[in-house]
């Protein structure tokens, strides 16, 4: 994952509302979001084996982003997308769940990790120097840490904050918001070590490329009666949608199927 973002309590008829896009490789095989035998939904990396963001039949979700830190990326690393599942899987609640994690994961490469459920959520990061709350409202996440004012963080954050406080029904303003493939002025780039051209090219919220790019977008809402909704629309290296998968669910409840 390399932008998500988060309302809590911000929505007039969602109680959560998770925006996010998920850049990568093209080459790196994944598959579709779908329900796990452990009992949680979410796309799979088919490489490392883990995945970016999940979410549990009671609610409970995490996601994962990379920092960028090419300077300290270690090839023999663990793999970060093992952390999600992890999260999940815990027997605590997701602040403590999140904070056990980040604890034990020195030798990971840089990593960002956010996890909560109906009540509240938490960031931690491997890079920080301890987990924070979030407070009620609007939060982004890039490569860097919580709320990093990126380009692409301020722009899409500044159009969900937008939808959220006129209580948009439907979700398909926040498909077109992640859809923005505007690369950012040169004097507002971050410098993060990588080369100039790419630096622009990351800079935009949706990313095009013959080898990296936008791989899916995945929206979730929880409604404040515990109805969930989670999409997710998948992207071609030219950008072109290629499929989209939808599932529905009460909060606690069965899982549903695709529609």
């Amino acid at each position: 994952m390399c932008l998500a973002l988060i309302a809590l309590d911000a929505h007039p008829d969602y109680a959560i509302v998770i925006a996010a896009n998920r850049d990568e490789f093209h080459a790196r095989p994944a598959s579709p979001a779908g329900w796990w035998p452990e009992g949680w939904l979410g796309g799979r990396d088919l490489e490392g084996g883990g995945t970016w963001l999940g979410l549990a039949h009671d609610g409970r979700y995490a996601l994962l982003t990379n920092v960028r830190e090419p300077q300290r990326h270690s090839p023999n690393a663990p793999s970060r997308g093992a952390l999600v599942p992890g999260v999940l899987a815990s027997a605590a609640a997701p602040g403590e769940a999140l904070a056990a994690t980040v604890a034990a994961s020195a030798t990971h490469n840089g990593f960002n990790l956010l996890a909560g459920d109906a009540r509240g959520a938490h960031w931690g990061s491997n890079r920080a120097d301890r987990p924070l709350p979030l407070a009620r409202g609007i939060a982004g996440l890039s490569n860097a840490a919580l709320n990093t004012p990126w380009p692409k963080v301020e722009r899409t954050r500044a159009g969900f904050a937008a939808w959220c406080a006129a209580g948009t029904a439907g979700t398909a303003q926040l498909f077109a918001l992640l859809r923005d493939d505007r690369v950012a002025p040169d004097d507002l780039l971050p410098a993060t070590g990588v080369p100039l051209d790419w630096e622009r090219r990351l800079s935009a919220p949706f990313i095009v490329g013959e080898r990296y790019g936008t791989r899916c977008t995945t929206v979730v809402t929880i409604r404040r009666n515990g109805a969930v909704s989670f999409v997710e629309r998948r992207f071609d290296a030219a950008g072109a949608a290629v499929g989209e998968s939808t599932f529905a669910f009460y909060a606690g409840g069965a899982a549903d199927q695709p529609a």
